[in-house]
């Protein structure tokens, strides 16, 4: 009797550590059934020779909540091996939600993640009040990978004290009621609950989102609701304390690091997490490289002036026909000398004009040494990277993970995971969304921070233990088929670009791969020769009872 699919001859890395070996897999009725030496035939076969095959890596840090009801397919991270997205992550989630508060839950998710409020209001079908129906919702999109929820303190606290959300500490009432919507979110399917104290996160009207300034007691009930069932409490902007806190209930923590740029900051952060950690169940995620800001002709111009506000008025090919006008670019440069705002350039980078954007430069290799180097001003610089790349270039202003070396002898902490793409999220301003890839490419096969039995083993088995997912991750029989097939020798990220494609014609970052010769979801094939099948075989995760 045949396969549905037979994977041949692969480098298998499972997903556990164990060292690679040379199998065959066999997949049918979307499951892993057999890894060895398979001899019955597939009805669809992949020769994966000289190939890695993984398990589809998992991302812990999403803000797809709102994209995936106009772009079921999720792009960009399923174009870079991701087959499983968490959502509602920093707090923010579309419900619970009444019909009067949708424009308040979409205008927040605009201040604090820079996803267009009409976008949101008009993108998605708003059929629910209630976390289950917004799961039930998102069912019904059928999407390209699967992905799973976290139910968000802003939603749930909004939804049971109204206005006084942002301000004021819940009653003993109205906790009850809070961790009651949470007790019903999870069993509905939420894998848990997310929370923000970023006290610069803020609402459409200043203020900051609600929880920001919940008292940790509020925290400590709610994660013992989340605790009791299973679940995950994720955080941003939480103090140490608190968040040993809540991890001091028996629930699972997921909280957002960072790493300064002086000597020594990558090993005294990992002594600190060792420290802060110990025993509890808390996982560290930061982002895989220097980020913050991506700007060029096709995005955004740092520059002021009469002629500089004429040219941002202007499509790509308006702009870089006005910059090969010789007056014009004169009148460019004068003005960009003039009000140039980007005094300290030691944080920017240029990405280059190679295939794939070059990450890579250590700190001194910023755009002030090339000033320097050069003696050519900031807007001469940025005008010459426009023309010779038909202004496709970008520059990156790292204000996270000023320095890779530092960020690398932290990511070798067993107690952080590479992660924080958040896709979906900051959507015109940054593009870390290709995060996985970078890891694969970067830190495992350029840098060596992992090996590949390491690397593979942080973007898949690791995160799905966080988020309690016991079916995916490792290459096993018995397992749902969410695999990898990827050219790693060849694995690269493409440079990004701005497209738009959000209703409304709002602006994206987008990114594409090459290498993945295959990622299947759930037995079907999702992606091949880095292009999309037009298969849907997601499923939306839902909590185990």
């Amino acid at each position: 009797m045949g396969h549905d699919l037979v994977i041949r001859g692969g480098s298998v890395v499972d997903g556990t550590g164990a060292a690679a070996r040379t199998a065959d897999i066999a997949i049918d009725g979307g499951l892993i059934t057999a890894i060895g030496k398979v001899e019955a035939r597939g009805r669809r076969e992949i020769d994966a020779e000289g190939l890695l095959v993984t398990p589809g890596f998992v991302d812990l840090h999403t803000h797809l909540d709102a994209q995936i009801g106009w772009d079921p397919e999720l792009t960009p991270v399923s174009w870079h091996g991701v087959t499983t997205a968490l959502l509602g992550n920093c707090g923010l989630t579309f419900a619970p939600c009444k019909p009067a508060d949708r424009p308040l839950l979409a205008a927040m998710m605009e201040t604090v993640e820079d996803i267009p409020r009409e976008a949101i209001l008009s993108g998605l079908p708003w059929t629910w009040e209630d976390y289950g129906g917004y799961l039930d919702a998102l069912d019904g999109i059928r999407p390209g990978i699967n992905v799973a929820g976290l139910v968000g303190h802003c939603a749930v606290r909004y939804a049971v004290m109204g206005d006084r959300s942002f301000t004021d500490q819940a009653t003993p009432e109205e906790l009850a009621q809070i961790c009651a919507i949470v007790a019903e979110a999870m069993d509905r399917g939420a894998l848990g609950f997310s929370t923000n104290r970023y006290e610069p996160h803020k609402a459409p009207d200043g203020r900051s989102i609600p929880g920001t300034f919940a008292d940790v007691s509020e925290l400590v009930a709610i994660a013992r609701t989340v605790g009791a069932r299973g679940g995950l409490m994720q955080a941003v902007g939480a103090s140490p304390d608190v968040l040993q806190a809540m991890a001091d209930t028996g629930a699972r923590v997921l909280f957002s690091w960072g790493v300064g740029a002086q000597k020594g900051a990558g090993r005294g952060g990992a002594a600190f997490l060792d420290q802060m950690i110990g025993e509890r169940d808390m996982t560290a995620i930061i982002q895989v490289r220097g980020t913050g800001f991506m700007f060029g002709l096709q995005s955004h111009l740092p520059f002021r002036g009469e002629t500089w506000e004429q040219v941002k008025r202007l499509d790509l090919a308006g702009r870089l026909e006005a910059i090969r006008d010789p007056e014009t670019r004169e009148k460019l440069i004068a003005e960009g000398r003039r009000t140039d705002r980007w005094e300290d350039l030691k944080t920017v980078f240029d990405l280059g004009a190679g295939e794939s954007p070059d990450h890579g430069h250590a700190p001194d290799q910023n755009v002030r040494q090339a000033m320097e180097a050069t003696g050519r001003s900031f807007v001469e610089i940025f005008l010459d990277q426009a023309l010779a790349t038909d202004g496709r270039g970008l520059f990156n202003l790292r204000m996270f993970c000023q320095n890779l070396d530092e960020l690398g002898d932290l990511l070798a902490s067993p107690r952080i995971f590479p992660s924080l793409g958040d896709a979906g999220a900051h959507v015109s301003q940054i593009m870390d969304a290709d995060w996985s890839t970078f890891v694969l490419s970067h830190w495992v096969r350029d840098r060596g921070i992992y090996s590949v039995e390491e690397g593979v083993r942080r973007l898949t088995s690791g995160p799905a233990r966080v988020l309690g997912l016991s079916d995916r991750g490792v290459l096993e029989a018995g397992r749902r088929a969410d695999i990898n097939v990827i050219d790693l020798a060849g694995l690269k990220s493409l440079q990004p670009q701005i497209v738009n494609d959000f209703p409304g014609g709002a602006p994206r970052y987008i990114q594409r791969a090459s290498g993945y010769r295959a990622t299947i979801v759930n037995g079907a094939v999702n992606i091949e020769n880095d292009r999309h099948t037009g298969g849907r075989a997601g499923q939306v995760l839902r909590r185990l009872h």
